[in-house]
């Protein structure tokens, strides 16, 4: 099922008895729990009709027997599931043996009380297993994949218009750049830049820039930027005010080592022919940071980008056995790699 279609669904009181909801995005996911939740229960019913379980200890046989016991005081009951035996793929990590069988028996009949809801927190279900060819078939399962740059943006103006503000489409571009994708960061950000603006205010540019902190990986994205401009002076100026932050060097040098080699995968797949979109899954990452990457990539060669890889390797080594100091190792580097360019 689509998830805007699932939201439609509930708004409209049409509720499956069973959901298998899965993915990487928690935010998204957690708003249809709740959204589910609202439909069927009073707040003041929470406390008995919403019950928990882990299918890493529970037995598949006891969540269900709970599923077909009649709701206590209260006309529906939703169980959420959390799963990673099920329907996940890889190897089972589960204390308890569990019976799928059981479950394609429930599916065929399950009770009309209950709404039983598994969380599945991982990118890709097991298209292999029969229990989760059954939920397809049946329209149950649910796919929570990380939202475009352009729905993003989207999905922020709506929230802040909700709020009576009104979101500059620019504040929401810059906002995106300083703290990434992840929605629970933009609604911690976004909410207080609404704060900020006042009832019918507006939000903007600027109060992002005075309000907001660059994430650290944020910050060294930038720093790769100034690095491949030959802007020596300013990457060096974010590598200080990072240390200011109390950002340690070494984590540093890891999210630069993660930065490059993503260059160099993304610049690599580009080349074959591969879509973003296509990178994105591939890769693990965001199509909105795989689109930014690959801007950045372009300046770098792919000789370049594998040299400074190698070179990072080396420091890296350098700095734990302690040869070099950590501060001032990367700050040669940065030095360095900024006089020679992306060449």
């Amino acid at each position: 099922m689509d998830l805007k279609q699932a939201f439609r669904e509930i708004k409209q009181g049409n509720i499956a008895p069973v959901y298998v909801c899965y993915g990487t995005e928690a935010f998204l996911m957690n708003e249809f729990v709740e959204r589910l939740t609202e439909s069927l229960i009073e707040p003041e019913h929470r406390e008995m009709a919403l019950i928990r379980f882990d299918t890493g200890d529970t037995a598949l046989s006891v969540i269900l027997e709970e599923a077909q016991t009649l709701p206590f005081l209260v006309p529906h009951k939703i169980i959420i599931v959390r799963d990673s035996v099920l329907f996940a793929t890889g190897k089972p990590s589960s204390r308890v043996e569990h019976v799928p069988e059981q479950l394609l028996s429930y599916m065929d009949e399950p009770a009309e009380s209950t709404v039983l809801l598994f969380v599945v927190p991982y990118e890709k279900l097991d298209e292999r297993k029969k229990i989760v060819k059954t939920a397809k078939s049946k329209h149950q399962t649910i796919a929570f994949t990380p939202l475009p740059a352009e729905e993003l943006i989207q999905w922020m103006t709506k929230r802040a218009t909700a709020q009576g503000r009104t979101l500059d489409r620019d504040a929401a571009e810059e906002l995106l750049k300083r703290i990434g994708t992840d929605m629970q960061a933009i609604v911690t950000e976004l909410d207080k830049l609404c704060l900020h603006a006042g009832v019918a205010g507006l939000v903007t540019i600027d109060a992002v820039n005075e309000l907001v902190p660059i994430a650290a990986e944020q910050n060294v994205f930038r720093l790769t930027e100034m690095l491949a401009t030959l802007r020596t002076e300013q990457a060096i100026t974010i590598y200080h005010d990072l240390l200011k932050q109390r950002e340690e060097p070494i984590k540093l040098m890891a999210l630069l080592v993660r930065q490059f080699r993503n260059m160099l995968y993304i610049k690599e797949l580009s080349g074959q022919g591969h879509s973003p979109q296509q990178i994105a899954g591939q890769l693990g990452l965001h199509p909105y940071a795989v689109k930014l990457t690959l801007e950045q990539a372009h300046r770098f060669s792919q000789e370049r980008l594998a040299a400074l890889l190698s070179e990072l390797a080396e420091l890296d080594y350098a700095m734990k056995t302690g040869q070099v100091d950590k501060v001032f190792g990367l700050e040669l580097f940065l030095l360095r790699t900024g006089s020679a360019g992306a060449s």
